[in-house]
């Protein structure tokens, strides 16, 4: 799963009970074990064990909320859609602030 120490990833998971649920973290293993455990998100909640859907890698913390907050405003038909990583690449580079894209992309 993913994990760096200077990097933040946003990812997509999906509850038991179906939903999605979006968060950020700088390692995803370990959230998700915390959510499984009733110990993330209240929303999450009873509703483990989660089963990450995908996961973006994010340059900063930052990045990583900006697209949390972009994810979160979508229906719930193009959260599902974000497994393809090309939507979900697409997504976070309309996100991304225009300064952060000169640099080198994120893989």
């Amino acid at each position: 799963m993913a994990r760096s120490s200077d990097a933040w990833f946003v990812y997509v998971a999906r509850c038991n009970d179906g939903t999605l649920y979006c968060g950020v973290a700088r390692d995803v293993a370990e959230r998700i074990a915390k959510h499984d455990a009733g110990k993330g998100a209240r929303y999450t909640r009873g509703r483990g064990p989660l089963e990450v859907q995908a996961v973006r890698k994010c340059r900063s913390h930052g990045d990583a909320l900006r697209l949390e907050l972009a994810v979160k405003r979508l229906p719930r038909e193009e959260k599902a859609a974000l497994t393809d990583a090309r939507r979900f690449r697409a997504l976070q580079r309309a996100v991304t602030p225009a300064s952060a894209q000169q640099r080198k992309p994120v893989e």
